[in-house]
């Protein structure tokens, strides 16, 4: 979820620099920017910091797996190898 207050910031900060002849309805148009921005980053694909962060730890599980069983395919190969790359020997 976007944060409200970034929002609010940012909308004021675009209000301040509306030139001083327009300054009167400032107000209005910082609620005029506040509603855009909302409603712009709404329409964006974007996920939450909770979500990017679960999907991270599942990323760094998943590299940590193949890791793993690249490890193994490694191994298995070497012995295939060590025992003349024949499939149907047995390797005991």
């Amino acid at each position: 979820m976007i944060d409200l207050n970034h929002i609010d910031d940012l909308a004021r900060r675009l209000s301040g620099l509306v030139p001083p002849g327009l300054r009167e309805s400032r107000e209005e148009l910082q609620e005029n920017f506040r509603a855009v921005l909302q409603s712009g980053l709404g329409k964006l694909d974007l996920v939450t910091r909770e979500e990017f962060d679960v999907q991270r730890a599942v990323l760094l599980r998943t590299r940590e797996k193949l890791e793993q069983l690249q490890g193994v395919v490694a191994e298995l190969e070497a012995r295939l190898a060590a025992d003349g790359g024949s499939p149907g020997k047995p390797t005991h």
